[in-house]
């Protein structure tokens, strides 16, 4: 349980970090918390469908069509939740692309054996 609110905890700092580098991704704090947990279950749900429905473009485009789905995955949540504001799809994939990047490298900085806690 723990390892999880870690992680949790670590991609808001994901989210903060990539509002803070792109302009015109606007977020206010309760828009993080509520945006990472909306984004999660997003992510959980949609993103598959979309992965499989896409799967002939993402394969032509060399796996970079999945830029394109993670930028619609941000712009689904910023649409739905209040203080998660990215103004722009193009702004949307910018902005998973460099989330996708904060959260490797926090993933890569960040040894899985402290989530292991028993």
């Amino acid at each position: 349980m723990q390892g999880w609110v870690i992680r949790w905890l670590l991609n808001i700092i994901a989210i903060i970090l990539t509002a803070y580098i792109v302009p015109q991704f606007d977020l206010s704090p309760w828009g993080a918390i509520v945006g990472s947990i909306f984004l999660g279950i997003v992510n959980a749900v949609i993103r598959p469908l979309l992965l499989i429905l896409t799967l002939p473009v993402n394969i032509l485009s060399l796996g970079l069509f999945t830029f394109v789905i993670n930028g619609l995955m941000l712009w689904i949540t910023s649409a739905t939740v209040k203080g998660f504001d990215i103004h722009g799809f193009g702004w949307a994939i910018l902005s998973a692309m460099l989330l996708s990047v904060i959260s490797f490298l926090i993933s890569f900085l960040v040894e899985d054996r402290m989530f292991n806690i028993h």
